[in-house]
């Protein structure tokens, strides 16, 4: 029996791209699915019915689903989402959070609305969502969360601000999460994934031809890494890549560094500094692991 058998998923911003994707796999593996999304743009704007044709896909195939259209980044929408589930399937064991919007500018000719827009939807959507299904998930424990990073947060990229905090504060709220969830076999993990989407094609710079997309840059070849997360014998508190059938992991490290004592100043630790910043020795850092010793 495939580890998604009568699984109750939920995911955002699955009309298009990668949600889209996300959706099919879990209901071509026997999960019940959510399909939210808002429709429109990759810039939140206008509307559509891709959520419906997500689900009519799905339910032609023999699956199951039902269609939400609430925005994330409204509270008593996320909570439809989640409301949703429960009135459809009776319960919620799987969220991926997809969903996202861009608001592509320099730092210096961007708005403060530019960036707010951009954490409301990335940010504060996927704790809203995560944050109602979670006591059903804690509860009955079992229960598997996915929220999408991205490079241009973990490594940077010019013109994503505001979405680059965003996409990295996934993983600060990954890292909390898991530990929380641990004792309860809640698994949180992120997704960095590279794929040709809406979003990639209009991230500046970008020579993506959505017309013709190549082969390597198919959402199908990111969503294995979404499965393997929220799989029976998925880890905790760990950051996949996945791009073109290729995945790997990125982690922090940290190094010994140097103490200077109670009388530390200024002069001290310039004149030591190469030992703060040299990361030769480095080991990783395992979030879980002080919390698997206790």
């Amino acid at each position: 029996m495939s580890d998604f058998e009568d699984k109750v998923v939920i995911v955002t911003g699955a009309g298009n791209g990668l949600g889209r994707s996300h959706a099919l796999a879990f209901a071509e593996r026997g999960a019940k699915v959510v399909v939210n999304d808002l429709g429109g743009s990759v810039h939140g704007e206008g509307a559509s019915d891709a959520a419906d044709a997500v689900v009519e896909e799905i339910k032609s195939a023999g699956g199951a689903a039902v269609a939400n259209k609430a925005s994330v980044s409204d509270r008593d929408g996320a909570k439809s989402i989640v409301d949703d589930a429960l009135a459809a399937f009776g319960t919620v064991d799987i969220v991926v959070n997809n969903a996202g919007i861009l608001r592509d500018k320099s730092f210096k000719n961007m708005t403060l609305d530019e960036f707010d827009l951009v954490i409301d939807v990335h940010l504060r959507g996927s704790a809203y969502v995560t944050k109602f299904a979670w006591p059903i998930m804690y509860d009955k424990n079992w229960g598997r969360v996915v929220f999408t990073s991205s490079t241009s947060g973990i490594f940077g990229n010019f013109g994503q601000a505001n979405y680059g905090a965003a996409k990295m504060a996934m993983l600060g709220l990954m890292n909390v999460l898991a530990i929380e969830g641990m004792t309860h076999n809640v698994r949180v993990n992120c997704l960095a994934p590279g794929a040709a989407t809406r979003m990639t094609a209009s991230v500046p710079g970008s020579t993506l031809d959505m017309s013709n997309p190549p082969p390597q840059m198919s959402p199908a070849l990111v969503t294995p890494a979404v499965l393997y997360m929220c799989s029976e014998d998925a880890p905790s508190a760990q950051t996949i890549h996945a791009a073109g059938g290729r995945y790997s992991r990125s982690q922090t490290f940290t190094n010994q560094g140097v103490s200077l004592g109670l009388e530390a100043n200024y002069e001290d630790l310039t004149e030591e500094v190469e030992k703060v910043v040299d990361m030769s020795s480095a080991s990783p850092f395992d979030p879980l692991a002080r919390r698997r010793r206790r």
